[in-house]
């Protein structure tokens, strides 16, 4: 099969002062995409490097793959850029990896997808929302539900985006500066959670019918904190200040409850192929529902999924090819499918002209 990567890349110039350090933090380096394409041409397809925005719509008009492994996080600060590029390949007809359309922007927005999945019954943390044109200040008597220290950050990133250390507010007085901080770089409403005591773990999930669990890991602090935060200067520093334990050791029943409600936020939010699901625990050993990624990082060294497959045996190849054979079995007719170059228009066209200005 011609299978074609889209995907957003790090700059590679040097960082704009004037702009947020973690803009780009949800964008893949040369090394992901190089590391997917050596997997995908192990298996012996071909492999054409789509990319996002204006050179993915024309490489694809211009010559359609039969299959898409997507892993385009989206520019800007919308909630529904993740949707974007599985959007047009269901417009165009052509199989991809992964969730649809809807599945990509529920679960970008945080608030979103913590109000579905609290619909069935799984637990959530206690939360306000700030809209993007509102302050903290004007929003402070919905605190009154809510115990200190809380957990601020924009409601449609990923990746920990502007998730700092001082994003751990324990002081009311705190938390106008922090909300109104984050709503300048981000742009974007700002949510602000309770902080849930416990373990942090995720959760790999697998397939569709039915979806497996691939791990739980819990994600603990190498020295002792407080209170720890997965923030982005701990991610930033993983080898030093992370452990990461695959499985991890707790009861199996606290087990069992994270697995069962995983499985319910997968199939809720209608994932697809694979995601990762994130929770806290509480003292008791509950666990509280944070967010699905659909899109889940492979970097081969570093992500969170990559490192779960990795302690459970799986070799990076293992993982992608996964992917591919979940996608496959939702389309039957893939593994048939003879290869060679398809075009909606027969006719030769230069890529220019396909979205020319006009």
């Amino acid at each position: 099969m011609k299978i074609g990567i889209t995907y957003d890349l790090k700059s590679a110039g040097p960082a704009d002062p004037s702009i947020p350090d973690d803009l780009q933090e949800e964008f893949d380096s040369p090394h992901t995409i190089d590391a997917i394409a050596a997997v995908l041409r192990g298996l012996g397809h071909e492999v054409v490097l789509l990319g996002d925005g204006r050179e993915f719509l024309e490489k694809t008009l211009c010559d359609l793959p039969d299959l898409v492994f997507n892993i385009a996080e989206g520019l800007g600060t919308s909630r529904s850029r993740e949707a974007r590029v599985p959007a047009v390949l269901e417009m165009l007809g052509i199989p991809y990896t992964g969730s649809d359309p809807l599945t990509m922007a529920v679960t970008l927005d945080k608030d979103c997808a913590k109000r579905l999945v609290a619909a069935a019954g799984v637990t959530v943390p206690r939360s306000w929302s700030v809209p993007p044109n509102d302050s903290a200040r004007n929003n402070m008597s919905d605190h009154s539900r809510i115990r200190l220290p809380v957990v601020v950050k924009p409601a449609w990133e990923g990746s920990s985006k502007g998730i700092r250390n001082r994003c751990l507010v324990k002081s009311w007085d705190e938390l106008p500066e922090v909300v109104d901080s984050l709503r300048r770089d981000h742009q974007q409403t700002i949510l602000i959670e309770e902080f849930i005591p416990g373990d942090e773990l995720t959760v790999g999930i697998h397939g569709n019918d039915p979806p497996r669990i691939l791990g739980v890991m819990r994600i603990a602090p190498t020295f002792p904190v407080g209170e720890f935060l997965y923030s982005l200067e701990i991610k930033r520093d993983f080898r030093r200040l992370v452990k990461y334990e695959c499985p991890p050791p707790l009861p199996q029943e606290t087990l069992k409850k994270v697995e069962a409600a995983a499985l319910t936020a997968y199939r809720v939010l209608g994932c697809r192929d694979i995601a990762r699901v994130d929770f806290r625990l509480d003292r008791e050993g509950n666990p509280f529902f944070l967010e699905v990624n659909p899109l889940p990082g492979l970097n081969p060294d570093d992500s969170d999924l990559v490192i779960m497959a990795g302690l459970l045996g799986w070799s990076y190849a293992q993982l992608i090819e996964t992917i591919v054979t979940a996608t496959m079995t939702r389309h039957k007719h893939l593994d048939a499918r003879p290869l060679e170059p398809r075009s909606l228009d027969p006719r030769p066209r230069e890529p220019r002209s396909v979205l020319a200005r006009g």
